[in-house]
């Protein structure tokens, strides 16, 4: 049986991809930087980097599948630069050692960020947007990449992109900019919230995208994997029926979190420590990332459930780990 390949494996995505990926008994082989990377799971750990070809090629050799989920995943950097490097340089870099070490197909994880947005209304995968339309270096270093990846398809190499949304759930180890919010708001640092909206959707289910794509996806196509559009408000509603904690009643004009963006990200610039609020994240609350997954329900049968489960094991597990 020939190897799967995971990059990203160490991370909250990735881990569960592996973990679906060993489910179906098949062997999984994860790209890491530091060996013990990868905890609870039997993969084979290969260390490398996005930004090293021939480390890429040594994870690669031998391998059938790869599953692309690795990414610079940072709403701020002191040096955006690190951002371009991983998500548009290693995804080429990936991409390249790929085709030369023979692999059959290749699912790469692009993000709901590179989907346009309608005002009132659900983005879908035919949605027009450009580069330009894109806020902040990880959006645009992610739309770049998948442009990378739309490439190689068009010139015959297997490669199925998915566009998973906001996913939440249990093993959000880092966390990621969805789980922070989580886990500001069950630590009571969020006595306010601004009206924006976004996708929420089940870490597992979007797993079993990633691995719906591959069986059934069409190379060059694109597939949303999300489920339920809610504000963040109705977010945290759910959240406070879950922990008991109230949910905030103050809503924020978004010019006055601008500010608070800003401020907070220029002082982040002199000091080199992360922002609590980065500029880019309240730019992007601008737009109620509103999708639909229609077109993955059709081609692919991806038939995710609603949210509150999700978060439940999310709540439990930030919990129980000390993050709150």
């Amino acid at each position: 049986m020939k190897p799967v390949l995971v990059t990203g494996a160490s991370g909250f995505l990735g881990w569960h991809v592996a973990r679906v990926l060993i489910e179906r008994g098949l062997r999984v082989r994860g790209l890491v930087r530091k060996p013990g990377s990868i905890r609870e799971l039997p993969v084979e750990e290969v260390v490398g980097d996005l930004r090293d070809r021939e480390s890429l090629t040594r994870a690669l050799t031998g391998c059938g599948l790869v599953f692309h989920v690795a990414a610079d995943y940072r709403l701020w950097a002191k040096d955006k630069g690190e951002i371009y490097q991983s998500n548009v340089k290693g995804t080429r870099n990936l991409l390249e050692a790929a085709r030369a070490c023979g692999a059959e197909r290749v699912v790469y994880t692009s993000t709901v960020g590179c989907i346009g947005f309608v005002p009132g209304g659900d983005g879908d995968e035919t949605t027009p947007v450009t580069l330009e339309s894109m806020t902040g270096a990880y959006k645009r270093s992610k739309y770049m990449a998948e442009q990378v990846a739309l490439d190689f398809a068009r010139r015959g190499f297997p490669v199925v992109i998915v566009n998973p949304t906001a996913p939440v759930g249990d093993h959000d180890i880092k966390p990621t900019p969805t789980g922070k919010t989580i886990v500001d708001f069950l630590k009571g640092n969020m006595p306010a919230y601004v009206d924006t909206g976004l996708n929420l959707v089940d870490v597992r289910e979007v797993a079993e995208g990633h691995w719906l794509a591959c069986e059934k996806g069409v190379p060059g196509e694109r597939y949303i994997l999300g489920s339920e559009n809610l504000t963040l408000q109705q977010i945290f509603e759910r959240l406070a029926a879950i922990s008991g904690i109230p949910a905030p009643g103050v809503k924020i004009p978004w010019v006055i979190a601008l500010a608070a963006g800003a401020a907070n990200t220029a002082w982040s610039g002199m000091t080199g420590q992360e922002p609590r609020v980065p500029l880019d994240a309240v730019r992007m609350a601008r737009k109620k990332m509103f999708v639909t997954h229609a077109k993955a329900r059709r081609e692919l049968g991806f038939e995710p459930s609603l949210s509150d489960a999700a978060l439940r094991r999310a709540v439990s597990w930030f919990q129980a780990n000390g993050y709150c």
